[in-house]
């Protein structure tokens, strides 16, 4: 990866993808990763810089990585394959066709509020955190 960071996009109402991204702060000892909520006027200008759908309902996290953006399983398996004793998990899922990872993928973000639940409002990362967040 660059120097420069690579920014993960999530639904930050969303509790499984508020747990992803706390999981990907412990695993990114160099702090690689910066984040923004899909919600939020950063993540949303980005989407646009990057000409990406703006769904009223997010649908995929979203990795913007060496000016390409990846969505849906792409993107997971993007951002595990950067993180130090993960990047097993990342190849593993490499090795089922994408169409599958995909449909697999968006079946669980359909059901994602039903399953893990939401938030009323965006999580806010700690003060320590901040500085990693747009």
């Amino acid at each position: 990866m660059p120097d420069m960071s690579a920014i993960i996009l999530f639904d930050g109402v969303c509790n499984l993808c508020n747990g992803f991204v706390q999981f990907v702060i412990r695993h990114d000892a160099a702090g690689r990763f910066r984040f923004a909520a899909l919600q939020s006027v950063a993540g949303q200008a980005l989407l646009q810089r990057h000409r990406l759908p703006t769904p009223p309902e997010p649908d995929s996290v979203v990795l913007l990585m060496a000016g390409q953006a990846y969505t849906h399983s792409a993107a997971a398996l993007g951002i595990l394959q950067h993180l130090p004793g993960w990047r097993w998990l990342a190849r593993l899922g490499q090795m089922f066709p994408r169409p599958l990872r995909d449909a697999v993928y968006r079946l669980i973000a359909r059901h994602r509020y039903r399953w893990f639940g939401r938030q009323d409002a965006c999580w806010l990362p700690t003060p320590e955190l901040r500085a990693r967040f747009l």
